[in-house]
């Protein structure tokens, strides 16, 4: 089989040379491209998902560990009444801080204090 004239000597040169205009006319760079995009992705998608899981466990606990403080109706009250902009600084930091980080997460706020202030029933389901 011969090869095309474009992968033969100086034509090879040139057009490894500018492999970004052949990539953008390659169909296989295009797929790895894509693949790479593709499974950033999903990575990302992974990782939101496996946080919500863990935001969902851990909340009722959050919710139980504040209740369970000397003064909790006490800051409960005052939890209501704080922007929810400040509510991250309304609980112990060790409450709403994600296994493996070191700052408070906001996610893990916001379901403790709906856990905290919902009514009873809505707390159920």
């Amino acid at each position: 089989m011969q090869m095309p004239s474009m992968l033969e000597g100086e034509s090879l040169k040139r057009l490894l040379a500018r492999r970004s205009r052949w990539c953008r006319r390659n169909d296989l760079c295009w797929l790895l491209l894509g693949w790479l995009v593709a499974r950033s992705t999903a990575d990302k998608m992974a990782k939101e998902r496996s946080e919500l899981a863990v935001i969902a466990v851990l909340a009722p606990v959050c919710a139980d560990k504040f209740r369970a403080l000397p003064d909790a109706e006490a800051k409960q009250v005052a939890l209501s009444k704080v922007d929810s902009w400040k509510r991250r600084d309304e609980f112990p930091k060790e409450f709403v801080t994600l296994p493996g980080e070191s700052y408070p997460s906001s996610a893990l706020v916001h379901a403790c204090y709906t856990l905290l202030l919902a009514p009873k029933s809505a707390a159920i389901k």
